[in-house]
């Protein structure tokens, strides 16, 4: 029997409120957060009044309903959610999936080969240099990195008491706590995943996590523009994108598709700024020879065309004799040339976070009803 949430929705309309003679459906009372996972769902029910006498019973009936009209054996008791849109509250912030997170931003790429999770690495561990508390959520579904880059491939994260709950802990290092989609993946059976599973375990991984208190979470997207793109921005208010290109031309016009992806209508998160990466080569003992490898200042050009500050230009730098630490990430060595870099970088990304804060109102989560179309409230 495959559950789909129509058929809960139909179970629904069978649950009248009472003295009305309507059913929840017709009264809008079933918010639009419906989660399906094997047998077990999830939903909110919206009343208009903060302590609804009804309340409890009318979640009772909805529990009947969906048992005896879409299945026996769906795990419903408990999983419904009470809320309130009284009007005292009707701006306060929808539950936040990560409230004890300042900022969450997203670092993205319009194609693959541009070194994103390279920069949301190092970025990353660039802030907490800072003396930021900084997490890194790795949602990179194709080709998941960051346990590569933070030197923790063989780790399986453990499970800890809180509160009550089983909640994922973090591997730390480097001053950043970390989760990677692909602690969860078997390599050997990469299957590529539907969007909904990989948007599913994305959500667990944000909210069944403990992170505790972040100043920023860093969140190294897939390339391209997909489905997690949009499942991310339904589940989080996303405070802004950083987009990452490298100078050639082709990069470019990927990079123009990502940034028109976040500003379109459909998203609507700000572009925090654009990173530079590869933006020329220097051997660590000359540093003053900048050879443009890839084309000169591209990422630069594009920025002022579109008025998206540029946040920062990483060359690649290597030593004429090839040694140092491999595998640590560089910015936890700020004096390096690259490390230094990627300090501006964080430096730089502070600022913007902070100019966004003031001048732009707080990103929206995408509210999605089922048809599939958007309302905005």
């Amino acid at each position: 029997m495959t559950v789909n949430s129509q058929l809960i929705i139909d179970a629904l309309k069978k649950v009248q409120y009472p003295a009305t003679g309507k059913n929840l459906v017709e009264l809008g009372m079933v918010d639009n957060d419906i989660l399906i996972e094997g047998n077990k769902v999830s939903l909110s029910l919206i009343f208009t009044k903060q302590n609804d006498p009804f309340a409890r019973s009318i979640v009772k009936a909805a529990e009947q309903a969906i048992l005896l009209h879409v299945s026996p054996d769906i795990e419903i008791k408990g999983n419904i959610t009470i809320k309130s849109n009284q009007p005292a509250h009707s701006h306060a912030e929808p539950e936040k999936l990560l409230p004890k997170v300042k900022y969450i931003i997203a670092v993205a790429s319009g194609k693959g080969g541009v070194g994103k999770s390279t920069i949301a690495s190092n970025l990353s561990v660039a802030l907490a240099k800072l003396g930021y508390k900084v997490g890194l959520l790795d949602a990179d579904i194709f080709g998941p990195s960051q346990p590569k880059m933070f030197q923790v491939e063989d780790v399986r994260p453990l499970l800890e008491h809180v509160n009550g709950r089983d909640l994922i802990v973090p591997v730390e290092n480097y001053g950043v706590k970390m989760l990677s989609i692909g602690f969860f993946v078997d390599k050997k059976s990469a299957i590529m995943w539907r969007g909904v599973m990989a948007g599913n375990a994305l959500r667990q991984l944000l909210g069944d996590a403990n992170w505790g208190e972040l100043d920023y979470m860093l969140i190294d997207l897939p390339p391209g523009t997909s489905d997690i793109h949009l499942s991310l921005v339904q589940t989080l208010a996303i405070t802004g994108a950083i987009v990452v290109s490298t100078p050639q031309e082709v990069a470019l016009a990927d990079a123009r598709k990502g940034i028109n992806m976040f500003m379109g209508d459909k998203v609507n998160v700000p572009v925090l700024g654009l990173v530079e990466n590869m933006a020329w080569f220097t051997p660590a003992e000359l540093p003053e020879n900048k050879y443009y490898l890839f084309g000169k200042e591209g990422v630069k050009h594009l920025s002022e065309e579109l008025d998206v500050p540029l946040l920062g230009q990483i060359p690649i730098v290597q030593s004429i004799c090839e040694s140092g630490d491999k595998g640590v990430p560089v910015a936890y060595y700020p004096e390096t040339i690259t490390g230094g870099a990627f300090l501006k970088l964080a430096e730089k990304v502070v600022e913007r976070v902070a100019y966004r804060e003031v001048h732009l109102a707080p990103t929206q989560r995408v509210m999605v009803n089922d048809q599939g179309g958007h309302h905005h409230h």
